[in-house]
């Protein structure tokens, strides 16, 4: 396939292929901004959540410490929003305020996605209507007289490039919005264990914190126990 065949196939769509490539160079630009901003997202709020997770107390300076390790990140928001709020509000109110940070930040998360959806089903559609236009290029050597039959079916076959096109950015544009959407999903999980955490040790009462050895002695415990007792 040359460089001039594919330009007669985007002249036979009356331009459809151009437009479809220039859909597919927006859709591969938002997958990878999108792709790379939630991967780092993604990577480093789970460290951060893991590091606030093995505190079993917090104070002010604390907070203002891991919001400064993290920051861009959505967790170093609710981070710094508990640290302005430390000894002030608590309980129901800390927890309205978390919950307005996080209804902030969501549209950041899937941001451009909307573009992705709209390339899904704008896509096939395209194809369809530069097949249409090709198919109508094939059918008009009919009212040429003496027309080789080939010319009709080559048109066609020509003409059907366009759907194949439409599809393939399709499905393309389908497995990366989904894949996207799931990873925000998972970062706004990440931001509820935050808030969960803020609201669990700022509420004055202690975090016990149980590791993998602790919880093997524990599991061993009552054993021991019942053995001494036989």
């Amino acid at each position: 396939m040359t460089i001039h065949y594919l330009i007669h196939l985007a002249n036979y769509s009356d331009g459809v292929l151009y437009l479809m490539v220039v859909i597919l160079t927006v859709a591969l630009a938002v997958i990878i901004d999108r792709s790379w901003y939630l991967r780092r997202t993604l990577l480093e709020g789970n460290g951060l959540v893991e590091k606030f997770g093995a505190c079993k107390e917090t104070t002010r300076a604390q907070l203002s410490a891991l919001a400064a390790q993290a920051p861009g990140l959505p967790e170093s928001v609710l981070l710094d929003i508990a640290a302005r709020h430390w000894g002030v509000t608590n309980g129901t109110q800390l927890a309205n305020r978390l919950d307005e940070a996080t209804l902030r930040l969501a549209p950041a998360l899937d941001k451009r996605l909307w573009m992705l959806d709209t390339i899904v089903t704008l896509a096939p559609l395209l194809g369809l209507f530069g097949t249409i236009v090709g198919m109508f290029h094939a059918f008009s050597v009919l009212s040429q007289p003496g027309h080789p039959p080939a010319a009709v079916t080559g048109g066609i076959a020509d003409a059907l490039v366009a759907t194949a096109s439409g599809l393939f950015v399709a499905m393309t544009g389908l497995l990366a919005f989904n894949g996207l959407n799931n990873k925000v999903r998972v970062v706004l999980h990440q931001l509820d264990i935050v808030k969960t955490m803020l609201l669990n040790r700022m509420d004055g009462a202690p975090v016990l914190i149980v590791t993998d050895d602790e919880s093997v002695a524990g599991r061993g415990a009552p054993r021991s126990a019942m053995a001494k007792s036989s």
